[in-house]
């Protein structure tokens, strides 16, 4: 059997192990499918993230479990001779969010999020692509060709009820939720600083951040800058077949199956970041899903070994942040007026185990009280809670517990989200306003002892950022 993805990862598993069953078809796939050993433990619906489609249908076949006996049964033959195009695969996987909460919750770490990229590809192979699909998919193509034209589209749908109600028709978009909109501008890099005693730092702006909310990037570079760092931005290498189009991680399109496309932009990302693998320059991301994909899905894409010390390099801010904080960094913070922050964080984030990032950060920031909020995923997902037939379970994810705690809250507590699409989620939901941790930071600054770090007077000793 073909595959999409690179998955010689499972090439030795099930040695000695107590498979309940290896797929007869599907090699090293089938290997991954397999690694489930039935502990339930996506039935349980205690702190975490699994199983977010569980937890709002109560359905045993809406478990990671379920959707291993569908596929084992699909690459048993059980399926017939097209099984990924098969409804029960398909009814199988049709509420999976891609939350890797999985992959970090299960004891066997079934990594589900991967699996139904496969199966996606497979299946998109079989039926198409759908018009939907193509024009969520391609958003890093729109942004970076069509930019204008975009914004004027996703106007004129959120104002106009019957253009909502027409995409909704075509397309299967959700008429009752708004499309987030583009700025008015996309992030416009400063130059990098000189003479920076920190070191070089690489600025990765996904592009969520470069034309959505411009204002977090450049958060991002005033908290580095001001934390003693030279800030570039990662930007596509003189070779590139697309040089005016920034990079991208490549996210939106693994979420719909089309590999081939998320390995062209992965090529467009290692050719680029080259120059700081050599180095060993840290690279910073701002949008978890993005700045995680690269450091775990770029493997499957069979790209080669730079991926591996690229991995090394990558960190979102507060990781970073607190990296250097260890290393003698003394960010200059000066007291926030007396508050709560209410913390929430993306799926991935806590799948990856970065939210001890997250919570050390916010906790360093003078006269700032947070509390996690104990949620699982926002039910956004990407492009999930945009879609008709997904909206209804996508607001249930969202009533759980994340927008009671946020109902709850006090008007003036903040609201911390790192995630695009929990931002997104939040405001509809709630219609609250949560913002991202860089700009939070950046609203802590003391530009006064910024000043007098700069002029020798508290000078906080340089470090290698590597």
């Amino acid at each position: 059997m073909k595959t999409y993805l690179d998955w010689s990862a499972y090439d030795t598993y099930g040695i000695g192990d107590a498979y309940s069953g290896i797929p007869a078809t599907g090699g090293s796939y089938a290997k991954a499918v397999a690694v489930c050993m039935h502990s339930h433990d996506c039935y349980k619906t205690r702190k975490g993230v699994m199983c977010p489609s569980y937890r709002v249908t109560g359905d045993a076949g809406s478990t990671p479990e379920a959707r291993v006996a569908a596929f084992k049964a699909a690459l048993n033959g059980e399926y017939g001779d097209k099984p990924f195009a098969n409804p029960r695969l398909a009814a199988a996987m049709d509420l999976c969010v891609s939350c890797k909460g999985c992959k970090k919750e299960c004891p066997s770490a079934v990594d589900m999020t991967l699996i139904k990229t496969e199966y996606l590809a497979h299946r998109n192979a079989a039926l198409g692509v759908s018009w939907r699909t193509w024009l969520f998919a391609n958003l890093p193509r729109w942004t970076g060709h069509h930019r204008r034209l975009l914004r004027l589209a996703i106007g004129f749908r959120n104002r106009s009820r019957l253009a909502a109600k027409l995409a909704e028709a075509l397309f299967g978009i959700a008429a009752d939720m708004p499309l987030p909109q583009l700025s008015e501008r996309p992030f416009t890099p400063p130059p990098p600083a000189k003479n920076a005693p920190r070191g070089e730092v690489i600025l990765f702006a996904d592009t969520f951040a470069a034309h959505f909310e411009p204002d977090i990037a450049s958060a991002a570079v005033d908290v580095l800058t001001a934390a003693g760092y030279s800030v570039s931005m990662a930007s596509p290498a003189p070779s590139d077949p697309e040089p005016d189009r920034p990079l991208c991680c490549g996210r939106t399109y693994l979420t719909h199956g089309m590999v081939e496309e998320a390995r062209r932009e992965g090529r467009r990302v290692l050719a680029a970041l080259r120059p700081a693998i050599e180095t060993k320059t840290p690279i910073i991301g701002l949008e978890p899903s993005c700045l995680l994909s690269l450091r775990d899905e770029l493997y499957c894409l069979g790209l080669g070994p730079e991926v591996g010390q690229l991995g090394k390099q990558l960190f979102l801010l507060e990781e970073f942040l607190v990296r250097e904080q260890a290393r003698g960094l003394i960010l200059p913070l000066k007291n926030l007026p007396a508050a709560t922050a209410l913390v929430h964080g993306h799926c991935h984030q806590k799948a990856f185990g970065t939210m001890k990032s997250m919570r050390k950060i916010v906790g360093s920031i003078p006269g700032l009280s947070y509390e996690p909020i104990d949620s699982s995923c926002c039910g956004m997902a990407g492009s999930f809670g945009l879609e008709t037939e997904h909206r209804a379970a996508s607001q249930a994810m969202a009533e759980l517990s994340l927008l009671p705690a946020l109902r709850a809250a006090p008007d003036e507590a903040r609201l911390i989200a790192n995630g695009f699409s929990c931002r997104h989620q939040i405001r509809h939901g709630s219609g609250r306003a949560a913002q991202h941790i860089a700009l939070v930071l950046r609203e802590a600054l003391d530009t006064g002892a910024k000043a007098a770090q700069d002029a020798g007077l508290a000078l906080t000793p340089a470090h290698p950022s590597s």
